[in-house]
This record gives structure tokens, C-alpha cells and sequence, in this order.
């Protein structure tokens, strides 16, 4: 790699992670300015792997790659922020669910059109030919990298 620039030669992992990082602090100002702004980019990281009909700590702790317990602590608090709650779990009633409360909803909107502006500007700038090209390419590596994938 003669002649290359450091930052050329930046390795794919830092080259993959430097947008998702980009758009995660984009959208977590972007919550925080819509009035949301009691709760650590901690705590939502947690909060965005809420499914939409719940999900069990379990679950969570696993995808958030942390222990049940460090996940069972961000969830009481986003209990009592407001951003979800705990129900009983339909298909096991020994078990429960987190479930996104109205409030996590409305954060989640703005999370949402925060994410469409941010993917629109990109698709912009890469041209759409190329932003499709980008989307089906990390599509495809999702099916042999994400365990969560179905």
C-alpha cells in the first residue's frame, strides 16, 4: 500500500462503521431536539432493538451484546422515562414482553423521518444507480453476518 494515504487505506470495518455512526448521532440530536432529550444514547441503543410487538430481555441483552443484567437496568429506566412498559407475554405466561409505550412511538417517528432524510441526502449525493448497488451489497453480506436476519 506505497503512496496510499492513511486515510485511504482505512480498513472496510471503519469504512462500514463511519455512516452508521454518522446516522445514529444525526438521529439521536435530532430525538433530543424533538424534546427527548431525558434518556442517553445508551439507553436508546437498547430501545431501537425493541421489536414492534415486544421483546423479551433476553433478546434485547443479546442483540445489545450485553449482559441481561445491564439490559434489565436501561429498560427499568426507560420504564420509568416512559418509553416502554412490561406485559405479560401472550405465548408465555410465565414470561414478559417490552413493549414501546405512545411516547417511544413519538420518538421513534422522529427517529424514522430523521433516518429517510439522512438515507434521501445520500442517495442523492451517491446517485441512485448507486445507492441501490450499496443497499442490495449490504443486503446480501447481511445474510452471512447477522445472526438476527430472517
Amino acid at each position: 500500500m506505497d503512496g496510499m494515504d492513511d486515510e485511504q487505506s482505512a480498513d472496510l470495518g471503519v469504512l462500514l462503521f463511519i455512516p452508521y455512526r454518522y446516522m445514529e448521532d444525526r438521529i439521536f440530536r435530532a430525538i433530543q431536539d424533538a424534546g427527548f432529550d431525558d434518556w442517553t444514547l445508551t439507553q436508546c441503543r437498547v430501545f431501537q432493538r425493541v421489536a414492534p410487538n415486544g421483546s423479551r430481555l433476553t433478546d434485547l441483552a443479546d442483540q445489545a451484546q450485553m449482559t441481561k443484567q445491564s439490559t434489565g437496568v436501561l429498560v427499568d429506566q426507560l420504564e420509568r422515562l416512559g418509553y416502554v412498559r412490561r406485559v405479560p407475554d401472550p405465548t408465555d405466561g410465565r414470561a414478559r414482553l417490552i413493549v414501546i409505550e405512545k411516547r417511544g412511538r413519538r420518538a421513534v417517528d422522529v427517529a424514522r423521518a430523521t433516518a429517510d432524510e439522512i438515507l434521501s441526502e445520500w442517495k442523492s449525493y451517491l446517485g441512485t444507480r448507486n445507492f441501490a448497488l450499496l443497499q442490495q451489497i449490504l443486503g446480501q453480506l447481511r445474510e452471512i453476518t447477522d445472526p438476527y436476519a430472517r
